[in-house]
Order: C-alpha cells, then structure tokens, then sequence
C-alpha cells in the first residue's frame, strides 16, 4: 500500500492513456486503472468491491435509461424513413439555391439529429441518403463530403443529445437546463454553416450547381407527407420543454410514437426490428461500460487526490480565468480529434470539471462549451471520427478530399465557439429566463 496517493494517481493515469493506445476500451481501461489504482491506496479488498457498487449504481439509474430510448427512437426513425422525409422537406425549400443541396443536407443534419442525439448516427444517415443526390447532380466531392462529416455533429449540440444527458448525470446538472441552454448555440451553428456554404460557393461557384426551383404545390405536398418527422419532434420536444413529460418519460414516449409511425407506415419487419433493438443493444452496453469505467475511475482519482493538485497547481500559475478557458479549449480540440466524442469527455470531467467551479464559471455554460469543442474535434484531423465514419459510407472518397471539404466549416465552428464563450449569455438566457439556473 503506497504512501504517496498522488505518486499513484500520476501513475494510473499514465497506465490508462497507454492502454488506450493499446487499443484496450476506453470503459475497461479506466475501469481496470480505477480498481488496481484503489488497491494500492486502501487496499484491494475495498477496491474489489467497486466491481460490485458501481455497475449495480449504473444499472440502476432511472436516468440512464433515456440514453437506450434516444438510441431506439432514432433507430426506428431511420427504419421509418423519417430522416429521408426530412432531407426532402429542406431540399423543396433550398434546393433551387446555389448550393442548395448542402443547405438540405445540413438543415436535414439539424432536424435528425434532434431526433436521434447522436453525431455518428447522423452523419452515417445522411452519408446514404444526401452524398449520393449531391455527387450525381454535379457537387463537388470536397464540399459534397465536408457538409456531411461537419453536417453530422449537429446532433451533438442540438438537444435532445446522448452526450448532453451524459454530461449532467455525471455532473449532476439538470438535463432540461443543459438542453435549453444548447437551443441558441445549436441555432448559430446551423446559421454559421450556412454563411460558410454562402462563401464557399461564393468564391467557387462551380462546386455547387443551382437546383431546380419548386412550386408552392410541390412544397405543401412534401410538407404534408413529412408530418411523421415534425410529430415526432414536437412531441418529443414539446413534452420536455412544456413540462408534460420529464426527459425519461419523453425519451420513452419518443421511441412509442416512432415504432407506431414504423408500423403505421409498413415499414416494420421482424428483420429490421431486430437490427434496431441490436443495434440500440449494443451501442446502450458500450455507454454503460464507458460510465461504470468512468465512475470507478473518478473515485481513484478522488481518493489520489489528483483533481484537486490538477486545480492548485493550475491556480498557482496565476493565469486569467479566460486564458485558463481558452487553453482546455485547445486540449480538447486535440483530445476530441483522437478520443471518441464520450470518451473525451468522460476521461477529463473527474479533472476540468472542478477547475471549473473553482474558477467560478457555471457549470451549464461549461457544458455547452465542452461539447462544441468536442464536436469540433470530430471533424479535425488526424483521426475526426466523422471524417472516418464518411469514409466508411463512401470508401472512393479519400480521407484528404473529406478533410478538405470541411475546412469551410471548421472555421465556421471555430468562430462559433468563440463567441459562445465570450458571450455566455447566448448559452445560459434561455434556461435562466425559463427559471431553470
């Protein structure tokens, strides 16, 4: 048993990056440092027993269990057909614009990933039913591709989102707080794509050819047959924000409506059903594994005594508050362009998250920030887990002609984010005038 706590919460955290590089998960990883690094600060019998508590914790949690809703509502929705639905609906009203396509293809980014809650998801959606209508009318493969990776990590910041419910249960913040004071970010970052899109084909006409103008008949009736898709969000969204359903409740009455509009619609076989439920299945165990490794991590980390040296030591530099900010900023690009989207997060909290409140920032606005910043990391090189789930999709796009296409908007968000955090009051007016700060 070693004398120096924080000798061993040096190492472990040590031995957990260099699992990761080892491939090892990142759940089993922390889990595995979490419990040897325990051990050797009281004890292992103690340290055994959080093998026991903290997945009985995890499983237990009422509030875990909108995570697998989420992921089975946007599974469904997929099945249904909604998100094509969706792409159709904002294509009849941008499609006739220079680069009108791209408009779609983000404002159909937004609207699914405001079903579904999940950036990889989204991407890989749209990846299927967007790439294709842009390469065969003439878009240029660079920004055809870029919209759809940067397009994809909509569904991160635009609630409901997995990564947000994540990060106020392991903080234990209000998930509705966190989802109305991500409304306006999510808007700008539609808004900030769209001027990127605007000055891309600005300065390149050529990479986005005018579509065809539709009428006002074929508009109402597109409108009309994509009621399932805006039924959906509404009562999703509306049952939150109203105060009809709690976020548990809506996420299970979000997943209802979705089967019932499967099975209304015929879409709904026993095959695809299933896919859904294994897919929901699996992705739901490996946030599981994520969070319980994260929670036995957290508490040897605590025990060390390694967040609160990480803050003094930080504090003793005596840097501005606002330099303090914008450098866990840069952490987290780089952190967020080689870790999975959760991963990152989940890794840092026991740490950044403290410095945080001891800097006196508020932990809502933290959230927001922190999760942009990530999905910023989600398309910057060298790994940007969209660009490689694209490239997955489409395999003739090389990586080089995905990562040029999403220079326009890798900007676009870096300009958002600095004005998200020089200006907090875009992030928490919303949930402060709606009495939830």
């Amino acid at each position: 048993m070693t004398t120096d706590p924080l000798a061993t919460g040096l190492a472990g955290l040590a031995a957990m990056f260099v699992l990761i590089l080892l491939q090892v998960p990142v759940g089993i990883a922390m889990g595995v440092v979490g419990v040897v690094g325990t051990g050797l600060i009281i004890g292992f019998g103690p340290a055994l027993t959080l093998l026991a508590t903290e997945p009985s914790a995890a499983m237990s949690a009422e509030g875990l269990a909108v995570i697998a809703m989420f992921l089975l509502m946007g599974n469904l929705a997929h099945i249904g057909g909604l998100s094509g639905e969706l792409y159709r609906l904002a294509y009849v009203y941008l499609g006739h614009r220079r680069g009108g396509l791209i408009f779609a293809t983000i404002g159909a980014c937004a609207g699914f990933g405001a079903v579904c809650g999940s950036s990889v998801a989204t991407a890989a959606t749209m990846a299927r039913i967007a790439l294709p209508e842009m390469l065969q009318r003439g878009y240029a493969k660079t920004l055809a591709s870029g919209s759809i990776a940067a397009g994809g990590t909509l569904g991160m910041i635009i609630p409901p989102s997995v990564v947000m419910i994540l990060y106020a249960i392991l903080t234990e913040n209000s998930i509705i707080a966190l989802f109305l004071a991500a409304i306006i970010p999510g808007l700008l970052a539609v808004a900030f794509y769209f001027i990127a899109v605007g000055i891309a084909v600005r300065l390149n006409p050529d990479a986005a050819p005018i579509g065809r103008r539709a009428n006002w008949g074929e508009r109402l009736r597109v409108t009309r047959q994509s009621w399932a898709i805006v039924l959906l969000a509404v009562v999703v969204s509306g049952g939150i924000y109203s105060g009809i359903f709690t976020v548990s409740e809506a996420a299970s009455v979000g997943a209802s409506v979705a089967l019932l509009l499967t099975v209304f619609r015929k879409r709904l076989t026993q095959r695809n059903f299933l896919a859904s439920l294994g897919e929901t299945a699996s992705n739901t165990g490996l946030i599981f594994m994520i969070i319980i490794g994260a929670s036995v991590f957290s508490y040897f980390a605590t025990l060390s005594g390694l967040p609160g040296a990480t803050v003094a030591w930080i504090e003793s530099l005596g840097l501005p508050p606002i330099v303090v900010i914008l450098l866990l900023q840069v952490f987290f690009l780089i952190l967020g362009s080689i870790f999975d989207t959760i991963a990152a997060m989940v890794l840092t909290l026991p740490f950044v998250y403290p410095l945080i409140i001891g800097l006196g920032y508020d932990p809502i606005w933290w959230g927001v920030i922190n999760i942009v910043v990530i999905e910023l990391g989600m398309i910057t090189p060298p790994i940007g887990i969209n660009v490689f789930v694209l490239h997955g999709m489409a395999k003739d796009l090389p990586l080089g002609t995905i990562f040029r296409g999403v220079v326009p908007f890798f900007f676009a968000d870096l300009a958002r984010l600095m004005l998200l955090t020089f200006l907090p009051g875009l992030s928490l007016w919303l949930p402060d005038a709606l009495g939830w700060l």
